[in-house]
């Protein structure tokens, strides 16, 4: 988790305690420790002495690593005596439940998930949103009781106010935030996913509640009611997919594949992900990472995720396209990592899931559609102001090249204090020629998969790997040839 991330966590912590018992340790250890205390209440545990506990609740959770964990947790708890609550709360549905109907198996389409999901059978009661008091901590033994931890006493270094992501974490923010953005009713009922600006910055397009959802310091079944409570008091309204209940729906979507499908976040031994033969180039990945692309709208995109810690959801989509199948060709599996590391609302199902779907793996095959880094960004900010706000190197750059720097003649970079080589880099591809082999690469990889039924070894990927690098090198040494000519 990136210091944004945790600064947004500690927010969130913040509001809920106002003092934390330090306990070091794994998790099974805490609980051990925990349990121990339920056994033997009068027995120095530590920080947990004679607590005499009898129930212990938690969030139930779809993802591998905590299932494991909590199978742990529950059989300890079971041996100790202790009664475990751990409701299905933080999705809309029940994700076994949608697998159950659908005989056993996830279903692979928002519209199939839509038909077995139907209307939640708590939605017509309205939810409490009264806070319950904690009760006091109790004898904390040996160890200490102390404020929520910041970013600095966690090893990080502290962030000054120009470096914090703008959005500030808690439940009271969270409605804050929540209660400013259906105040609209007109826009709440005519959102429509595809038409937000990812460019606007001072004032998102968006809800901007993802951190929220992700963090439970906002539930999704309450923002759920709150939209529907609009869609009822008006004539008209948009629906799912795009409309804003949608985007709640497809966030239940990726919850119920994740949680049906082993190995969900890895292409090998992924039954839904089409095993293909990425690069592993890790100098692409940095350049693409740091935003020395050569791209401003690729480069000031990812400033901003590194900035904030969020960015829109199609600015989004044209990084992670560029990243895969659009230019690059870099294994999805490592611009997920960088996401999970820097988004604030990053989210194991939705991540995963996304990055399946923008490279062309799972859920979405058109992979001839391509977000081109040039003229994508261009339809929503013609002047270039989302690029000049976070890559102020180009900020005196004309709106005529400030899309395409490197087409700008030497004495206009001059002017600009931008020599592009110098103070910004070099394209690190040429989009067409690229956006045209990583087509090829999919298709050829498309091909084996349909040829093999799915069943692609390692070895299978290596040929094709090694037969599509050596068609690429025979293109660029084509194109060197025809370049020497050019200047002779």
């Amino acid at each position: 988790m990136s210091p944004n991330g945790l600064t947004f966590l500690q927010g969130s912590y913040n509001f809920y305690f106002c003092l934390t018992v330090v306990s070091l340790g794994t998790p099974i250890q805490r609980v051990k420790l925990l349990i121990e205390s339920a056994l033997y209440p009068t027995k120095d545990t530590g920080s947990f002495q004679g607590w005499s506990i009898g129930k212990l609740c938690f969030e139930y959770d779809t993802e591998p690593y905590y299932q494991a964990l909590d199978v742990k947790v529950k059989n300890h708890a079971s041996v100790a005596g202790v009664e475990i609550f751990s409701p299905v709360s933080h999705t809309l549905y029940n994700p076994a439940d949608i697998i159950n109907k659908n005989g056993g198996s996830p279903p692979l389409t928002y519209q199939s998930f839509l038909k077995l999901a139907g209307q939640p059978s708590w939605a017509s009661t309205p939810l409490s949103t009264t806070i319950s008091s904690l009760p006091p901590i109790g004898n904390t033994g040996n160890f200490a009781v102390s404020g929520v931890p910041t970013v600095k006493e966690l090893g990080y270094e502290d962030l000054n106010e120009d470096e914090r992501t703008p959005f500030k974490g808690g439940e009271s923010e969270a409605l804050k935030r929540l209660r400013e953005s259906i105040a609209n009713k007109e826009w709440v009922a005519n959102f429509e996913k595809p038409k937000g600006d990812p460019s606007a910055f001072m004032k998102p397009a968006t809800t901007v509640l993802s951190p929220y959802l992700k963090f439970g310091c906002l539930s999704s079944r309450y923002f759920y009611q709150c939209i529907q409570d609009i869609q009822k008091s008006v004539k008209k309204h948009t629906s799912p997919p795009v409309s804003l209940l949608g985007q709640l729906l497809w966030r239940d979507f990726f919850y119920t594949v994740s949680f049906g499908t082993p190995n969900f976040d890895q292409m090998k031994g992924n039954r839904i992900c089409k095993q293909i033969p990425w690069k592993n180039d890790d100098e692409l990945l940095a350049a693409w990472r740091d935003s020395r692309t050569g791209f401003p709208w690729i480069d000031a995109i990812m400033a901003q995720l590194r900035k904030c810690g969020w960015m829109h959801h199609l600015a989004r989509h044209s990084v992670a396209c560029f990243l895969t199948r659009g230019d690059l060709f870099v294994h999805w599996e490592k611009g997920r990592d960088v996401f999970d590391r820097l988004l604030i609302d990053s989210d194991w199902a939705i991540n995963n899931g996304n990055w399946l779907w923008l490279s062309c793996s799972s859920f979405f095959y058109q992979y001839h559609r391509i977000y081109s880094p040039t003229s994508f960004g261009k339809k929503y900010d013609p002047a270039g102001n989302y690029i000049r706000h976070f890559l102020p190197v180009l900020k005196d750059m004309p709106k005529e090249y400030i899309y395409e720097p490197w087409t700008a003649p030497l004495s206009v970079q001059r002017k600009a204090r931008c020599i592009i080589g110098l103070d910004y880099p070099n394209p690190v591809v040429s989009h067409d020629s690229a956006s045209k082999e990583c087509r090829m690469r999919l298709g050829e990889a498309y091909e084996l998969n349909k040829k093999l039924n799915g069943r692609v070894s390692e070895e299978d990927l290596n040929k094709l790997r090694r037969k599509n690098d050596n068609e690429s090198a025979i293109v660029d040494s084509i194109s060197r040839k025809k370049k020497q000519k050019l200047i002779c």
